[in-house]
């Protein structure tokens, strides 16, 4: 049974909400969009168990932690600066960063910009991205057009108002199309259309997913709202700019790479090419794990899995 606290702590100024559980070496787990530290719930245990200070944030822009009201304060420096913040709050020099889909991509660049602060690194449904690359929005558009869901995602409010009108139904939606069980719709918005179209409402939930799981998420984007998390996309661009300066540097830590193998967001990085190029961004990847069966929602659909992968990973340090 999953006995994880909750509490606040000071990250660099920025309130930030946490679950955490055991002692021993820390490990960070960040969440991707639209999830908040609830999506580690089937890590900690286990984690904790083997021995490590399991410790999921919910990041910036998410459910119980601040929202900077300005879409220029979402950009990666500021994101990488909240976990190095966090490290320090949680009165340790390095960790393990593990993330998934959004927060996979913070977990590579927090390896990448900040070496001497995280140990190992793991990322789960999304590689790392070049930086100084044509941004994924850039390539998204070119592969998919303007209906592209990160190009859908840029206006200020459209989104923010759709995915708001019905938190439940929502949420609902977006984990369950997104999952294996879903109907694997290509991630277009089509014209005139919003995002909740390129998706389906399921009259009964998956097994791996309870209605109050989905009750835990509505309390939590209740709080937040979906504006917070949409920043993060609306710094695709920008963030290639700030990051020219790591034009051409590697993550040379210890990584692992975990992805299922029906996950549509991965399938955009398998036909972006980015899957068959890991080896100049990540000279030590030990090992790339796809679980079958398995959509996007990684942690939560195959949660033995994924925590066996990363146990084997984290005893291999």
């Amino acid at each position: 049974m999953t006995i994880f606290t909750n509490r606040e702590v000071d990250a660099g100024g920025l309130r930030t909400h946490i679950a955490e559980q055991g002692d021993g070496e820390l490990v960070l787990l960040l969440h991707g969009f639209p999830e908040t530290s609830y999506s580690w719930r089937h890590q900690f245990d286990e984690l904790a168990a083997a021995g490590y200070h399991v410790v999921a944030p919910d990041l910036r822009g998410f459910g119980r932690t601040e929202r900077p009201a300005d879409v220029g304060r979402y950009t990666m420096l500021d994101l990488v600066g909240d976990v190095v913040a966090l490290i320090d709050a949680l009165g340790e020099r390095q960790a393990v960063v593990v993330g998934h889909d959004m927060g996979s991509l913070l977990a590579w660049y927090t390896a990448m910009l900040r070496p001497d602060r995280v140990r190992a690194v793991a990322g789960i449904g999304v590689l790392p991205w070049p930086p100084a690359a044509p941004s994924p929005l850039v390539v998204g558009r070119q592969m998919f057009g303007d209906g592209f869901y990160h190009v859908y995602f840029q206006e200020p409010g459209v989104a923010d108002a759709e995915l708001a009108l019905d938190p439940t139904r929502t949420l609902r939606q977006m984990l369950y199309s997104g999952s294996a069980d879903g109907p694997r719709g290509p991630l277009v918005v089509p014209p005139g259309g919003g995002f909740l179209d390129t998706g389906t409402d399921p009259e009964v939930l998956p097994s791996w997913l309870t209605e109050d799981d989905v009750a835990a998420y509505v309390a939590d984007f209740s709080v937040s709202g979906f504006t917070g998390g949409l920043n993060w996309y609306r710094n695709l661009d920008r963030n290639q700019e700030l990051l020219k300066a790591w034009r051409g540097a590697a993550i040379t830590q210890p990584a692992l790479y975990i992805a299922g193998d029906l996950d549509p967001v991965a399938d955009v990085t398998r036909a972006a090419g980015m899957r068959d190029q890991p080896g100049g961004l990540l000279p030590n990847l030990r090992s790339i794990v796809e679980i079958p069966n398995c959509g996007h929602w990684t942690q939560q659909e195959r949660p033995a899995e994924v925590n066996a992968a990363l146990l084997e990973f984290l005893k291999s340090l």
